[in-house]
């Protein structure tokens, strides 16, 4: 495989794609998904992984929001990163794009945010509404990176150093006509669409993440814009052998008891290229190995690894690991810690007196997960 600093996105797709299985993510996520634990799930398989949503207008402003929102490695792995923007002026995502572009493998525009502050700036969600600016927005940032002399053909420039992707992740309408509209609108023309691949988050604005998303509208997008273009699933990816559109087939059937049924899980969205997870992979970093069911103590030490190397706040570091010891979203409910030992790691002043915690009840338990 290339470097991950320069393969393209879209070459990603493909190598997934023959390797027959779908391409694994890491979604954007508020304050967690800094570099430190970027590295960590690809350190586990992950493919492609996004920065938390950043403010295009004061990333452009502010020089101390720039340090802060978006870190690189110099000295260790990078891999492959989207830095996702929040925008609602063309010009604005066009230029914060302008300045990430020599450091990430593209850029994504985000139209899924549900919160009211977001949405009050006609951002996230609130584009739902907007489909000629989203629009307008990629193609506005399309053309300064192609100015700037980055590739942006899309399959053209996909062993191209220089290649970049430009995307859009969205929600879904609760009449789906107006999301097959905005799609059609932000996708334009197929011989040169404005974006790379699309994500869809099947839930509404409104839909709280409790209710599960809707596999019929992930269904009917797919069949109608799968073949034009890659289309990623954000939204309820707990486990792999336990994909919300698989379901199990029997390959023996038999009225004898003694004999078992066999299942195998089938996929019923068959133009989908792959997913991205949220809350279940902060909880297992290793979920995309298909190796782990509930995360590992080697995926905690990497984590904390990588977190010496790329400093975090001390109470974000406590915050990854009361996820990575916590029972996880997927169906294996162990847990790395008890309630009572998570509650004491969480009583930790500083980083000295988690590690020797962790080294602790590492030692203690011999690293065998205690529900």
């Amino acid at each position: 495989m290339s470097d991950p600093e320069l393969i393209h996105p879209l070459k990603l797709f493909d190598i997934a794609k023959n390797e027959k299985r779908l391409l694994y993510t890491s979604a954007p996520m508020v304050r967690y998904s800094k570099l430190a634990f970027r590295q960590t799930v690809f350190a586990y398989g992950t493919d492609l992984c996004w920065t938390p949503m950043i403010l295009a207008k004061e990333f452009n402003r502010n020089r101390f929001a720039r340090d802060s929102d978006f870190t690189i490695s110099t000295n260790g792995p990078q891999p492959p990163t989207i830095v996702q923007f929040g925008a609602s002026v063309p010009q604005e995502l066009a230029r914060a794009s302008s300045l990430v572009a020599p450091f990430c493998n593209g850029v994504d525009l985000n139209c899924g945010c549900p919160q009211s502050w977001a949405c009050a700036e006609t951002m996230g969600a609130a584009l739902m509404e907007k489909r000629e600016l989203v629009r307008d927005m990629v193609i506005e940032t399309r053309e300064q990176l192609r100015r700037d002399g980055w590739g942006v053909g899309k399959e053209k420039d996909m062993d191209n150093p220089k290649g970049r992707s430009v995307s859009v992740k969205i929600r879904v309408h609760k009449d789906l006509r107006k999301t097959i509209d905005f799609i059609t609108t932000v996708l334009g023309p197929d011989q040169d669409r404005h974006i790379d691949w699309l994500t869809i988050h099947p839930r509404t604005r409104s839909t709280p993440s409790s209710t599960p998303i809707n596999l019929e509208a992930l269904s009917i997008l797919t069949s109608t814009f799968g073949d034009r273009v890659p289309i990623l699933l954000s939204g309820d990816i707990f486990a792999l052998n336990a994909l919300p559109f698989t379901t199990s087939s029997p390959l023996l059937t038999t009225p004898n008891p003694t004999l078992t049924t066999t299942t195998i899980p089938t996929i019923n969205i068959p133009k989908l290229a792959g997913l991205m997870s949220a809350r279940a992979i902060l909880a297992n970093p290793a979920l995309y190995t298909n190796t782990y069911p509930s995360c590992p103590w080697s995926a905690v030490e990497t984590f904390m690894a990588n977190a010496a190397r790329c400093p975090l706040p001390f109470k974000l570091v406590q915050h990854h690991l009361s996820e990575m010891c916590s029972p996880g979203m997927g169906p294996d409910k162990s847990a790395l810690l008890s309630k009572q030992e998570r509650a004491a790691m969480m009583g930790c002043g500083n980083m000295l007196d988690l590690i020797d915690f962790l080294d602790r009840v590492r030692g203690e338990g011999d690293g065998l997960a205690r529900g």
